[in-house]
C-alpha cells in the first residue's frame, strides 16, 4: 500500500490540520482584516506585530530570506517619515511603485519577515512610529482581538495571508 498525504489524511484526519487548512476564524479574520482601511490595515499589523511576545507568536524570520528584502527596508530607512508612510500605504493598497513591485517578488515568508521587521524598525525609530493615540476602528480592534484568539498556526495563517496580498506582483498578468 502507498502512503500519501491523502491517504495519511483519511486516516489521521486531525493530524495536519496546524494552521495550513483555512478555518472559518482564519477566513474570516482576513475578510475583516482586508475591508479595513488601509490606514487600520497598516495599525493592526503594527498592533499584531508589537504584541508577538505576548499573545501573537512571532514567525519564524529565520526561514525567510530576509537579506532579499533588506535592500527595500534600507531604501525605506533613508526616506522621511512621510515617504515611509506612503510606501506603507501603497503596499497596503496594492499601488503599483517601484517598491510594490520589488516586495511583490517576495516570497510569502520573506513578506511575513519584512513586515515583523519594519515594525522593529518603527520601535527603533528608524521608520515611522505609530502616531500617537491613534483609534483603530472598531472592526480593526475585532480583527485584532480574533487574531490574538488564534493558535500558532492560525496566526501565522492570518498574517501571512494578508501581507501576501499586500503590493504588487510584477509577473502576474
Amino acid at each position: 500500500m502507498t502512503f500519501t498525504t491523502d491517504s495519511a489524511q483519511s486516516r489521521f484526519p486531525n493530524s495536519f490540520n496546524y494552521g495550513t487548512q483555512p478555518t472559518d476564524a482564519v477566513t474570516s479574520a482576513v475578510a475583516v482584516f482586508q475591508s479595513l482601511s488601509v490606514d487600520d490595515q497598516l495599525a493592526v499589523l503594527w498592533y499584531a506585530y508589537t504584541e508577538m511576545g505576548r499573545s501573537i507568536t512571532p514567525a519564524a524570520t529565520g526561514v525567510a530570506r530576509l537579506q532579499l528584502a533588506e535592500g527595500l527596508l534600507n531604501q525605506i530607512k533613508q526616506m522621511s517619515h512621510d515617504e515611509q508612510l506612503q510606501v506603507m500605504r501603497d503596499l497596503a493598497a496594492q499601488k503599483n511603485t517601484q517598491i510594490s513591485r520589488s516586495y511583490g517578488i517576495l516570497s510569502n515568508n520573506t513578506k511575513l519577515a519584512f513586515w515583523y521587521e519594519l515594525s522593529e524598525l518603527m520601535v527603533k525609530g528608524f521608520v515611522v512610529p505609530m502616531p500617537p493615540g491613534y483609534q483603530l476602528s472598531r472592526d480593526g480592534e475585532k480583527v485584532l482581538e480574533a487574531i490574538k484568539q488564534l493558535d500558532f498556526g492560525q496566526q501565522i495563517t492570518v498574517l501571512r495571508k494578508v501581507v501576501t496580498e499586500m503590493g504588487v506582483d510584477p509577473l502576474a498578468d
